[in-house]
């Protein structure tokens, strides 16, 4: 007979895991310094001494349970294993009046069922304690003193001691959980494959909008914060055992409650949790709690589609959505993952996601496609966790792959010289693009000027916008070239991987200017800009909700407008104001009256965060607030239309005619010292004489164009004009 010594210097260490861990687990336990590492199906052998024992249940984050093999013998029949489980020394083992369980796993011809091998097993460990020790132990099957596991596989049977007593997924700080919790070490492996710790690591926040009892947010912060999964249990299978080495595990244990203690005080990430559950949210509050984590989580009761847009650019949004038990109704589950889906692509863009589900058909329904897919288990449940690094919607990505032919079409002269015009101002463009990290951009303004079209790049899109021929261009040449351009774009989009979006510019009069002009489905987009985020539609209006060209102008309001009051004049999309208010400006107020730019605006704010209270919107003519209202503000921005004859306006609107007026009227609204900033893109526009006279002020506008603007440098005009004491 071969006996194992415990304290031998190369042990066997066998240690359990879910499945889909064992890689994972392999990896964690060479970082351990474990040698000679195999893996098989839910487990993994791994030498070392017995210190490695206490190692892995310390700091192990994946495993189940860590077994020591004390005995291996072949096969028998029952009465046979009887006599040589007897022959163990257990009385060097276990000790006097500690209580004992058997777990037993396999059948053969006189072992037909583990209750029966199991009683066998505890039988000869009983009669040879009775022998050695003229005592006997209690069996305590749910909380023993020392657990000890046998295994019938392959002819063998293998006596292991269990060294860590209960499950290693019990971490010791759930005081409460809901109604379908998920095992600790199946959310650090979920957490794992989800690249979490590099996301950690590199500044990335998380948040869990269906957080339940908190395990995803607890473990996330320990694994952050290399805090030892094992700190906070009570009970281990070893610290009963005969043979326990007092001194080894307290080392370790001192040496992780430092660590933690430094992790900690590194720590300077947000994590949070939210759910619709005001019951759960106060259990994940108290599990929180009891980790020692209630300063660096938080949780909150709320919706998924109230959650805020976050603010950072990179992070991992990690959730367990109910697969069907907790919600009952397929349609309502459906429902809850395509606004998952939604959620993640307008608020979520620089993320990541991890879901974890075990229904197939509403996983369908969050509209993305994972870059990749695990095949995990919650207990008895078939699930997978799909990773998705590219937030954006599977079903617009087929549509594009379908419409996209793979081979490049060949091009005639005009279309070849287009292409090069784009291949050449890329480059041109490409270290002014990478050093500001700017990435929506024009790329062509008719360049050259047969071919009227402006080329604007926004992220993985290319939007291509006809200009209008004129009158003396005949319809059949201006259509010729537009296809030219189009064949070009094609090619230019194939080679760098964009999605094309056609328009035709032309002058829009009265409600044109705020209505679709098409009835497809609408393309959005959420696009960065420094620290902003805006939505865009390549789709549904003549202009996407961002202007180019004012990108300079927006990054002065980011250094004018800190603590002061700001006012924008026919706001638009309010793309301003949120520059504006992501300065630090101390309140604004937004004004245009278009419900549809408005709306437009409030999701913008939405997706930055900002405060509606100190930031205001307001739906009315612009020309009649400033003949009414009596406000002052220290920054006005004013980006008028060049004409306007909407059926909501008293009258009609002339830039050239009334900007006099206007300018008066808006000065007087400034507060002393304010600064009127003026933009308007009428080419032909003039300062009337007037203003100059009455006002301080300078023409800006060169100052004011960017490197993808410096060919159309009419594109806007930009005054700063002051108030003169004559004035004020």
């Amino acid at each position: 007979m071969r006996l194992l010594k415990l304290n031998s210097e190369k042990v066997t260490w066998i240690v359990t895991c879910p499945k889909g861990a064992e890689e994972l687990l392999a990896n964690e336990l060479s970082s351990l310094s474990a040698t000679e590492i195999s893996s098989s199906v839910g487990f993994v052998r791994a030498d070392g001494g017995t210190q490695l024992g206490y190692k892995i249940c310390l700091w192990s984050r994946l495993a189940s349970r860590v077994l020591f093999p004390i005995h291996r013998f072949k096969e028998t029949n029952a009465e046979e294993m009887y006599l040589e489980i007897r022959n163990i020394p257990w009385e060097d083992h276990i000790k006097i009046g500690s209580t004992i369980c058997v777990d037993f796993d396999g059948k053969s011809k006189s072992i037909q069922n583990s209750l029966f091998g199991a009683q066998k097993v505890k039988d000869a460990i009983v009669d040879r304690l009775i022998i050695a020790c003229n005592t006997r132990p209690d069996v305590d099957t749910k909380s023993p003193d020392i657990r000890i596991n046998v295994k019938l596989k392959k002819g063998f049977f293998q006596v292991y001691l269990d060294f860590s007593g209960s499950s290693l997924h019990r971490r010791g700080y759930r005081v409460g959980q809901g109604t379908a919790p998920l095992k600790e070490n199946l959310a650090a492996l979920i957490l794992n494959r989800s690249h979490w710790k590099k996301t950690a690591d590199e500044g990335g926040f998380l948040i869990d909008p269906m957080c339940g009892s908190g395990t995803f947010l607890i473990e996330a912060a320990m694994i952050a914060a290399n805090i030892a999964p094992g700190i906070l249990r009570e009970s281990y299978g070893f610290l009963e055992w005969k043979q326990y080495e007092s001194n080894i595990w307290d080392g370790l244990l001192s040496d992780a409650r430092s660590k933690r203690k430094v992790g900690l005080a590194e720590l300077d990430i947000e994590i949070k949790g939210h759910d619709i559950n005001p019951r759960i949210i106060e259990v994940a509050a108290k599990n929180i709690e009891k980790a020692g984590l209630d300063e660096y989580i938080k949780v909150s009761q709320r919706s998924i589609d109230s959650i805020a847009a976050p603010t950072v650019q990179k992070g991992l949004f990690i959730t367990n959505p109910p697969y069907g038990e907790r919600l009952g109704d397929k349609d309502n589950l459906n429902k809850l993952y395509k606004l998952t889906g939604e959620i993640l692509k307008t608020k979520f863009k620089g993320w990541k996601a991890g879901i974890f589900s075990g229904n197939d058909e509403s996983v369908r329904a969050i509209d993305l496609s994972p870059s990749k897919i695990y095949k995990l288990n919650n207990g008895t449940l078939s699930c997978k966790l799909l990773i998705f690094e590219h937030l954006n919607s599977k079903s617009e990505l087929i549509e594009s792959r379908i419409a996209r032919p793979a081979p490049e079409p060949q091009l005639n002269d005009s279309s070849s010289m287009i292409l090069n015009r784009l291949i050449k101002n890329e480059r041109r463009l490409s270290s002014w693009l990478k050093l500001n990290n700017i990435n929506s951009y024009r790329l062509y303004d008719c360049d050259i000027p047969e071919f009227a079209a402006a080329v604007d790049i926004y992220g993985a899109d290319i939007l291509v916008q006809e200009y209008a021929a004129p009158k003396q261009i005949p319809i059949s040449v201006a259509t010729k070239r537009f296809q030219e351009i189009k064949a070009a774009v094609k090619v230019f989009s194939i080679r760098n991987g964009l999605q094309v979006f056609y328009r035709r510019r032309v002058r829009q009069r009265g409600s044109e200017q705020y209505s679709k002009t098409i009835k497809s489905k609408s393309i959005v987009r959420i696009i960065e800009e420094g620290p902003a985020k805006f939505e865009i539609n390549l789709s549904d209006y003549l202009d996407t909700g961002l202007f180019l060209d004012h990108r300079p102008l927006r990054n002065d309001f980011m250094k004018l407008c800190k603590d002061k009051t700001f006012l924008n004049l026919f706001c638009y999309t309010g793309t301003a104001t949120v520059l504006a208010a992501l300065s630090g400006a101390k309140s604004s107020l937004s004004i245009d009256m278009s419900r549809t730019y408005l709306d437009w605006t409030r999701r913008n704010f939405g997706l930055n965060n900002i405060d509606l209270n100190s930031h205001q919107l307001l739906r009315q003519d612009c020309l009649e607030w400033l003949s009414g209202s009596h406000q002052k503000f220290d920054i006005i921005f004013l980006d008028p239309p060049t004409f306007s004859n909407s059926k909501k306006m008293s009258t009609t609107f002339d830039l050239q005619r009334d900007h006099p007026s206007l300018i008066k009227a808006a000065c007087k609204k400034l507060s002393k010292d304010g600064t009127l900033i003026f933009s308007n893109n009428f080419r032909k526009f003039r300062m009337n004489e007037c203003i100059l006279d009455s006002y301080v002020c300078a023409d800006v506008t060169d100052k004011t164009i960017d490197r993808d603007f410096e060919r159309n440098k009419k594109i806007h005009k930009v005054w700063l004009i002051k108030n003169t004491e004559e004035n004020i």
